[in-house]
């Protein structure tokens, strides 16, 4: 059993967690996040048994609507989700599950169920993306590369699990020839975008190139700390005395 259910124990009992909770149909919204990376995994709904037997197991169950059951999330599949943090929020209507996942929590072996982007949102100007930039640089400097380390995660857990039609459990499985080719290609385009000044382009290029790079890294099982670490030195000032 994991601490959160001790923990949670100490402040409130299931049946005082039950009176806060404003159930739907004996259901409520729980958000899954990722405790590390901060990324949402899943939206599922529990009952009050489901709730139960995640306080009491320290991991993820759910109500399944369709099925009229519950479910024990990685029973099957192994991804099991321990539980760091359960939390409802003011309005008691909607829970929030902090989980140290084992595996992909979508069942198409993506990390997150939430992979398909909508595009066409209006874009931004330069002007109004750089005064944004400035107004929150101070507040944002500490966790600007934040996405980096979690790519690097999600790449590192690709090659673990390697799930069946993703992308990089593709590379993976080319091996380092391949990735080396990308690399090379989505290098040309990122000259290409450069030479037509055309940032739009060339922001999604460098964005793939970084992403092929990761990858690499990867493969060769080279830390991008190691990285950070070389650039920090090679740009480190002189003291003085």
């Amino acid at each position: 059993m994991s601490n959160v259910s001790n923990e949670i124990r100490e402040r409130l009992s299931l049946e005082q967690v039950v009176e806060h909770i404003r159930w739907s149909d004996g259901l409520v919204p729980a958000i899954v996040q990722d405790a590390e990376t901060r990324q949402v995994l899943m939206m599922a709904y529990m009952n009050r048994e489901s709730l139960k037997l995640s306080l009491e197991s320290g991991e993820t169950w759910f109500w399944s609507r369709s099925r009229q059951e519950l479910w024990h999330k990685g029973a099957t599949s192994g991804n099991v989700q321990t539980i760091t943090s359960l939390k409802y929020d003011c309005d008691g209507d909607t829970l929030l599950v902090e989980v140290k996942p084992n595996g992909p929590a979508c069942h198409t072996g993506e990390v997150t169920c939430f992979h398909n982007e909508i595009v066409g949102l209006p874009q931004k100007s330069a002007e109004q993306d750089g005064k944004e930039a400035n107004d929150s640089a101070g507040s944002q400097a500490e966790g600007r590369f934040d996405v980096l380390a979690e790519l690097e995660s999600v790449i590192a857990e690709r090659e673990r699990e390697r799930p069946e039609g993703a992308y990089t459990t593709y590379l993976f499985d080319k091996g380092v020839d391949k990735i080396l080719k990308k690399i090379g290609e989505e290098a040309s385009e990122t000259i290409i975008a450069a030479k037509n000044k055309d940032n739009d382009e060339l922001r999604l290029e460098v964005s793939d190139l970084m992403y092929h790079l990761l990858v690499l890294l990867q493969e060769r099982k080279l830390p991008l700390d190691d990285i950070m670490a070389e650039l920090s030195r090679r740009h480190e000032r002189p003291r003085r005395d």
